[in-house]
């Protein structure tokens, strides 16, 4: 069984110790008795923690991902799946706003390729929603 300081867990989940500190207030890890004053953690910690770390690459929020872990222990897939959908539509919308801006700062771009005189068409845009 392996035994591990905060130190040793944070390196496994590749985030620093004051992430693992968070993660534990927010009550997505556990914090560890203290035998002989160090916390040490074990297999299931570090894959909870890796549990975290891939929820949050897929986009899930902190609350979200302490929702799906609550899920996770009940094992009530309905409620993980709707979830995960809605976290889908979040993203498709989050997507959708980015690729208003990258076509809009295309054209501003294209604008600038244009020959002229005066402010450039970029700088002017901005300023004129400051």
């Amino acid at each position: 069984m392996i035994r591990i300081s905060i130190a040793g867990l944070a390196r496994h989940g590749g985030v620093g110790v004051e992430t693992v500190r968070l993660y534990q207030c927010r009550g997505l890890l556990a914090t560890p008795s203290r035998a002989g004053g160090i916390g040490r953690y074990g297999t299931e910690d570090i894959r909870r923690l890796l549990f975290i770390r891939a929820a949050q690459a897929a986009g899930f929020t902190l609350d979200e991902i302490g929702q799906l872990l609550s899920h996770d222990a009940t094992q009530d897939r309905a409620r993980a799946k709707r979830l995960a959908y809605e976290r889908l539509a979040a993203l498709d919308r989050k997507i959708a706003d980015l690729q208003k801006a990258r076509t809009a700062l295309q054209r501003l771009a294209r604008a600038c390729d244009a020959p002229g005189v005066g402010p450039c068409p970029i700088l002017a845009a901005f300023e004129s929603h400051g």
